[in-house]
């Protein structure tokens, strides 16, 4: 029997990676980066142009009994967005790719940032409300702007699967085996604590979400990049030579690194997409549930996320890694290029070394705990993503079994995340992302045209000197139901700010 078990485990092994190669593909990271450069031209750069306006805009809107206040909706975003990936996923970047990784990542952020411009604003387009609540997302705007009913139902199976079962495995993972490390507490423990304070939070719907993450989000970033500032000041004399080497060697320009270029930009594209998710059609389900009176304002706020995770969180990360040399840099297939620490699986530990190095004693416990806020709320938005997409396949149905069943699968899946391999929860998780961005960046490719209306209606009114408001008929956008049947202009016509979500 153990030898079945074993043989079983290398198949599911052997096919999982062998599924990941075509999936991830030079044609998705290609994809990628065009979409991004794509939307960055066709927007005039709004990722510059409108700085200023994305982090305004962050704290104005309002919630509502159906929706979320844009800074909500904001921290819902970030929560998929800031989690292992933004430990591990740079730490398994800088191993695979070497530090011209980093370069890469920061470059699909930058680009990156259209691209979640467009897919939030779409979503925001084309939301809904539905059991007395905003639902919204890639499947709705796929079957509401481009007419094709069957693609919308494929992209809101694949994300139920990708969120719901192969997404949250890699965040459990991190967290257990950084647990383990830092506190020698076993898997086995803290997967079942995971579970049960994540069954209180899921069962208590999408506004307690939104509640746990509006203060759990911005607490747990600044507390992360604090202590990433206190390492790198530490080794402050070492800040140039890091540099250097990470745009060196994201050209091939360092000797040591020439030889893994293609590797250098595929686990940086590769982990800079499932950490800041751009493109990968997550982040509009949480654009859509917020209470705002015209899309591109969404639109711009979700952007934003984008430098917060990567340009901030990721950053934050490598800076720690490189400039105390606590990494290994092993190209799959190859011999080690680096090897400064040993034999150390990449992943949080080059991490926890890099703070241990300047804070002894406090660096393992430290980034496990921010590790556990990081990724356990990431779990919480994926839960949110699934659900979403699970109301968008039932809308014509009665689903309350079919919602128990997505949060018992969902905890089941936390639970053999937290003492199963990290390689095949890292495999399956890419399998997840890479599925969804491969159907999402075609969808908004082929709805480019509604959204720069969108956004050229925006610029309009506020040259004009208004607060702009969405009116679908006037730029020419069809089937935006709530728009056209249901929103109501003066409810925007008073000053919002400072309301909760229980106002």
């Amino acid at each position: 029997m153990e030898t079945f078990i074993n043989r079983f485990n290398e198949f599911v092994e052997t096919f999982v990676n062998w599924l990941n190669n075509i999936i991830w593909s030079p044609a998705l990271i290609a994809l990628c980066l065009g979409a991004g450069l794509f939307y960055s031209i066709a927007t005039r750069f709004l990722q510059i142009r409108h700085f200023k306006d994305m982090v305004k805009l962050m704290f104005q809107g309002k919630s509502s009994d159906a929706g979320v206040s844009s800074f909500q909706a904001l921290s819902i975003a970030l929560s998929g967005r800031v989690g292992t990936g933004n430990i591990a996923g740079v730490a398994t970047a800088i191993a695979f790719g070497g530090p011209g990784a980093v370069f890469w990542m920061w470059l699909i952020a930058f680009l990156g940032a259209g691209s979640a411009f467009v897919e939030a604003t779409l979503g925001q387009v084309y939301k809904t409300k539905q059991d007395g609540q905003f639902r919204g997302g890639p499947a709705y705007y796929i079957e509401k702007g481009l007419k094709l009913k069957w693609y919308a139902i494929l992209f809101a199976i694949v994300t139920v699967i990708a969120t719901g079962i192969l997404l949250p495995g890699v965040q459990a993972n991190s967290i257990a085996s950084s647990m383990k490390n830092a506190f020698g507490i076993s898997t086995t423990i803290t997967g079942l604590v995971l579970v049960a304070v994540l069954a209180i939070i899921i069962f208590g719907g999408v506004k307690r979400i939104a509640r746990v993450a509006q203060v759990v989000v911005p607490f747990m970033a600044l507390g992360y990049i604090l202590v990433a500032l206190i390492v790198v000041f530490a080794n402050i004399s070492q800040l140039p030579d890091v540099l250097a080497l990470i745009f060196k060697s994201a050209f091939g320009a360092e000797a040591a690194f020439g030889g893994i270029l293609g590797a250098a930009i595929s686990w940086g594209v590769k982990r800079g997409i499932y950490s800041n998710e751009a493109g990968q059609g997550t982040a509009p389900h949480a654009a859509a549930a917020a209470e705002v009176s015209h899309p591109a304002k969404q639109g711009l706020v979700q952007a934003f996320s984008v430098y917060i995770d990567t340009w901030f969180v990721c950053s934050a990360t490598a800076f720690m890694i490189l400039i105390t040399g606590m990494y290994n840099v092993t190209p799959e297939g190859q011999p080690a290029i680096v090897n400064n620490i040993g034999d150390v699986e990449p992943g949080p530990v080059f991490t926890q070394m890099a703070v241990e190095s300047v804070l002894p004693g406090f660096g393992a416990p430290f980034v496990a705990i921010a590790l556990l806020f990081f990724a356990f709320t990431t779990i919480m938005a994926y839960y949110y993503m699934a659900e979403t997409n699970l109301a968008y396949i039932n809308r014509k149905v009665k689903r309350v079994w079919s919602e128990y069943a997505l949060k018992i699968a969902l905890l089941a899946v936390v639970f053999y995340g937290s003492v199963r391999t990290a390689t095949l929860a890292w495999d399956l998780g890419d399998i997840g992302v890479g599925s969804m961005a491969w159907l999402n960046i075609i969808a908004i490719l082929l709805l480019t045209k509604p959204a720069l209306k969108v956004l050229k209606d925006y610029e309009k009114q506020k040259r004009e000197g208004k607060d702009p408001v969405f009116d679908p008929a006037k730029v020419g956008i069809n089937d935006a139901d709530f728009w056209e049947k249901e929103y109501k202009h003066e409810e925007f016509s008073a000053p919002t700010q400072g309301k909760t979500l229980d106002s």
